[in-house]
């Protein structure tokens, strides 16, 4: 098998920017979801900007260029509200911002929180007009989330090796090496291209599902659709060898309806994906009521890098689908 496609997302929810190679470390592709949006609520709170909820998410594009996020957002032929002028412009946002000076904010992404540095006024201000409501622009900075149940591999080895091994590592101060940015509950999102072509097999003649509405960071050809539900481990083969700890499935919602032309929820059957996932593919017991499509990953090595081309081999196969344990949080 190989690896066919590589994403990265520095600004949570926008449209994801392909690469042909990327840098890796155990918190995700370099860059990947360091910065994120949130919605101003009247009583002070704030509430994560999500193309599941907001799909408007889908019209901004981003790419890396020189050191900074370059973001435009694409007016719909059908605006979602009439045109402002920021929307005809772009905003370039320092990938490594400073933020010495700035404010933090509360994070609670699916339960696992965390803080956020509010970027200046500026950027938010720009988004606030191109999305029709107060937004804030957040970045994760220094700031870390934890993996909740046994997501991590590190927790999973604990739990496999018992209460002693959790004293031991209590007494001598071991922390789990894996923890969040602003992805959602993992590293890694893995996904294949034989399972987006099943997928695109139950859509009218002459429509194909897009991979990226899934929000992957690595597609692999793939050999069998869904295969991967029973991938426990790969290893990627280059000089640096990756290798990723496949520990969940991802349950999907209604961002996979969305028409990212329209920034609206899909027409027809493209709109419905996610009701045809669900005839077949509701299959983690913890998660029974979500269709599964990809999988939770971590990387092993501290870093490493990888590219489009790359081999990848299965090097861990599990006997059982994993049971999703991560804490309910709708």
């Amino acid at each position: 098998m190989k690896v066919t496609q590589l994403y990265v997302y520095p600004i949570k929810s926008l449209r994801g920017i392909a690469l042909q190679h990327a840098k890796l470390d155990r918190q995700g592709v370099q860059y990947d979801r360091k910065f994120m949006l949130l919605k101003a609520q009247d009583d002070g709170n704030y509430e994560s900007v999500e193309v599941v909820k907001f799909p408007a998410c889908a019209l901004f594009i981003q790419e890396i260029v020189d050191g900074k996020i370059v973001v435009r957002y694409k007016i719909p032929e059908e605006p979602l509200f009439p045109p402002t002028s920021e929307q005809k412009t772009t905003i370039e946002i320092p990938l490594e911002p400073d933020i010495s000076g700035l404010d933090t904010v509360e994070v609670d992404l699916y339960k696992s929180k965390g803080f956020g540095y509010r970027m200046p006024d500026a950027y938010s201000s720009w988004f606030s007009s191109c999305l029709g409501f107060e937004t804030v622009l957040v970045y994760i900075g220094d700031a870390k989330r934890p993996v909740l149940g046994t997501l991590s591999p590190y927790a999973r080895q604990q739990q496999n090796q018992g209460w002693f091994s959790s004293i031991k590592s209590y007494l001598t101060g071991a922390e789990d090496p894996h923890w969040l940015t602003f992805t959602c509950v993992a590293a890694y999102l893995i996904a294949t291209e034989a399972s987006t072509e099943d997928v695109s097999r139950r859509l009218p003649p002459g429509e194909k599902m897009d991979v990226r509405k899934f929000r992957p960071n690595i597609v692999i050809d793939g050999e069998e659709p869904f295969d991967e539900d029973f991938w426990g481990e790969i290893v990627v083969h280059n000089r640096d060898s990756p290798r990723f700890t496949l520990t969940g499935n991802c349950g999907r919602c209604v961002s996979i309806n969305v028409d990212y032309k329209t920034g609206r929820r899909g027409t027809g059957q493209s709109g419905n994906v996610l009701k045809t996932m669900m005839r077949d593919r509701r299959v983690d017991l913890g998660n029974k009521w979500s269709p599964i499509f990809g999988r939770y990953g971590f990387l092993e090595n501290e870093e490493a890098e990888i590219w489009v081309g790359d081999e990848v081999t299965v090097t861990k196969r599990l006997d059982e689908r994993c049971v999703w344990d991560w804490p309910p949080y709708k």
